[in-house]
């Protein structure tokens, strides 16, 4: 409990200039005309590939050099193209915000009209209007219109917000901590599993965490209305467990014996996320 304070209150301080960690993105580049080292401040030799350069801020150094440069990468708005399929870290970072805004957005929405409405997030919208709320995104933003005279079907928004974290290129529960919460889901002790989940927790990448954070308590306020939408946690953990969490090896079989664990895991966290986070 005494870390997940700290991590709280972490988060807090850094709410005017979310300095989650993020490493460069370098790519080999060729430079026109003289270029000098951003790391080292030496002249790049080579007529081609002389060095390498961030894709997310446009930081440009010698390709030994990348090997040394900290993960202070704060992504450039002018480089970031779209909203969807973008790493969730490079975004929040390039926004300047403690969770995607695509989150905000349809939460906010979600929370205004559809608390109450039958199957949410079960029940599909239209893929073309979802699609169309996805364009809308990667076009304008934290301005996307996704109000009720837009789309007045609130599954259209849920749908949304589920393929954003279907899209995500790495998972809201990263590659890196999957296996991890599988082997805590399966621990039969219900406080030993609690604190095996809440230990995996910290070691989410920070901009993962809040995002993840945020979406437990959204679920909880759905579970609050279950008499009228009919959606309890285990119903939300069967939706989301496989839109929050991927093995890192593609494979169908882990898929399939992993998804109980899935459910399970996401149920937990929306039970428990007064605890837990």
């Amino acid at each position: 409990q005494i870390s997940s304070l700290v991590r709280r209150a972490a988060l807090t301080q850094n709410d005017n200039h979310f300095n989650y960690e993020k490493a460069h993105n370098f790519k080999v580049h060729t430079f026109r005309g003289p270029h000098w080292c951003e790391y080292c401040a030496n002249f790049m030799w080579g007529l081609i590939a002389q060095g390498v350069r961030c894709s997310d801020c446009g930081l440009n150094v010698h390709k030994q050099c990348s090997k040394y440069v900290p993960n202070d990468c704060q992504p450039d708005l002018k480089r970031i193209k779209r909203v969807y399929c973008c790493d969730l870290t490079t975004l929040v970072k390039a926004h300047n915000t403690p969770r995607p805004m695509v989150v905000d957005s349809c939460i906010r929405e979600i929370e205004a009209r559809g608390l109450k409405s039958e199957g949410l997030y079960r029940v599909s919208g239209f893929t073309e209007h979802i699609e169309d709320v996805k364009m809308a995104f990667d076009r304008d933003g934290d301005k996307a219109d996704i109000s009720a005279n837009m789309y007045p079907d609130i599954n259209i928004i849920a749908g949304a917000l589920k393929l954003y974290f279907r899209d995500l290129p790495i998972p809201v529960i990263t590659y890196d901590t999957y296996s991890k919460f599988i082997d805590a889901a399966k621990i039969s002790n219900p406080d030993e599993r609690l604190e095996a989940i809440h230990e995996v927790l910290m070691l989410l990448p920070a901009a993962h965490y809040e995002t993840l954070r945020y979406l437990m308590i959204h679920l909880k306020k759905v579970t609050l209305h279950e008499k009228e939408n009919f959606m309890n946690a285990e119903n939300l953990g069967i939706v989301f467990g496989p839109t929050l969490m991927r093995p890192p090896e593609d494979s169908t079989l882990a898929t399939l014996n992993d998804m109980r664990y899935q459910k399970l895991i996401v149920q937990i966290l929306i039970e428990n996320e007064d605890v837990l986070f």
